[in-house]
């Protein structure tokens, strides 16, 4: 049976149908605001439904956090629809997933439509610095709200500092996954501690397991569409990348290149470098860059811009699947893992670590933005702090602040060198 983690604040639920639209409207402007990457989509995500809404709590909130970082696929995206399947069951899990991806689509097909047709990319330096500026904000202010949630006490201190270190130290070589080295090694030792502390001697429980083979997902889909050898090899590959990438973006990059460039040249390293860029400065998941790749690719097999969009559709159903699928799967099992005492221990030492990363990702980011001269600086450094007073003091939607950062961005785009 599905557990409610609603019933903490408020134990009567809305209907189904007005929980369905909620959590369509919701993530719909999630999807496009969410700038930044993933830390800042969980940032705003976790304004959203725990602050505001009070959906379910932070400590649920971090547990998820910790078990989607053990599925494949974009974390934002997952943790998105597994509040979906909390909210409103499988068809909140659908719910919340398409209409997270689907604003970045649809921002991404007329891009992928112009670069197509006049061989460029939009020039939005100036709005992306004004924005930057305030998701570092966002991202710091998280930090601060899981750190409070997620340190409870010197052991799970030490747990964030010593995994501050190593991820810190792991960033040079991101093909070693190192956020999942650092919380499968704080799901070692918060099991390892609980296990210390226990005094009953009771039972801990076999951790349940769960897992079945992904087969077949897209290519009926495909098929009927009438799509030719060319679409299904490349929903093949997309789903491939679907189900099997962890870590960063930097990893995405890597499976692009191996694959849609060096093995079937089906771009060339100009055309992939512009598809990561679009992917990076417009909002939602970064995997979003299928989108733009299945445009080219549908582009060359099709000839039209009807077929185009067929093909940035198929890239982007086959790469995301997975993570519904994977959801699907983790979302009835979550409950039991979270009720075992080991699991407890082993979750209370990943929040602890959770908090750690969003830390490292937030000092990251900062040096990047103010790495720029002092007269963008000028811009970016008083937005920040601006950011993080509404967000600290007043409380203001996070979104807001999104679309000020682009404003303020775009008026003082003379201040960013050319």
């Amino acid at each position: 049976m599905q557990e409610d983690a609603t019933r903490g604040p408020d134990s009567k639920l809305p209907p189904l149908k007005v929980r369905l639209r909620e959590i369509a409207l919701l993530f719909l402007r999630l999807g496009f605001t969410a700038f930044g990457g993933p830390a800042a989509h969980i940032a705003m995500i976790e304004d959203e439904v725990v602050r505001r809404r009070r959906w379910i709590d932070r400590q649920h909130f971090l547990d998820l956090i910790a078990a989607i970082n053990f599925i494949p696929g974009p974390n934002s995206t997952e943790l998105a629809i597994q509040i979906g399947y909390i909210r409103a069951g499988f068809a909140g899990l659908v719910t919340a997933g398409v209409c997270f991806i689907v604003p970045a689509v649809l921002i991404i097909l007329p891009i992928a439509w112009g670069y197509v047709h006049y061989a460029r990319l939009p020039q939005v330096q100036g709005m992306l610095l004004g924005v930057n500026a305030v998701v570092v904000a966002i991202v710091a202010n998280a930090c601060f709200r899981f750190a409070q949630s997620g340190i409870k006490s010197r052991f799970t201190l030490l747990v964030a500092l010593i995994a501050a270190v190593i991820d810190g130290a792991l960033q040079r070589h991101p093909r070693l996954q190192p956020e999942l080295i650092v919380l499968a090694g704080a799901a070692l030792a918060g099991a390892w501690w609980q296990l210390r502390s226990r005094t009953g001697g009771a039972s801990a429980g076999a951790l349940p397991l769960a897992g079945a083979p992904l087969r077949r997902l897209f290519l009926m889909a495909a098929s009927s569409a009438g799509a030719s050898a060319g679409l299904l090899q490349m929903a093949g590959l997309f789903l491939k990348i679907g189900a099997t990438l962890f870590g960063s973006g930097y990893v995405l990059v890597s499976y692009l290149q191996s694959g849609v460039v060096d093995h079937y040249h089906w771009l060339t390293q100009q055309q992939l470098v512009d598809a990561v860029a679009v992917g990076q400065f417009t909002p939602g998941p970064l995997l979003t860059t299928a989108t733009f790749v299945g445009y080219l690719r549908g582009q060359q097999l099709f000839g039209n811009t009807g077929g185009a969009v067929l093909g940035a559709v198929v890239a982007t159903a086959a790469i995301f699947a997975p993570s519904f699928v994977f959801v699907a799967l983790l979302g009835p099992l979550l409950p039991r893992i979270r009720r075992n005492p080991l699991a407890r221990g082993a979750f209370d030492a990943m929040n602890a670590a959770v908090a750690a990363l969003i830390a490292v990702v937030a000092v990251r980011l900062a040096a990047a933005l103010w790495s720029h001269p002092a007269s963008a600086n000028a811009l970016t450094l008083p937005l920040f702090l601006l950011t993080l007073v509404a967000l600290l003091r007043w409380k203001v939607n996070a979104t807001w602040m999104i679309l000020l950062g682009a404003i303020a961005g775009w008026l003082g785009s003379s201040l960013i060198p050319h």
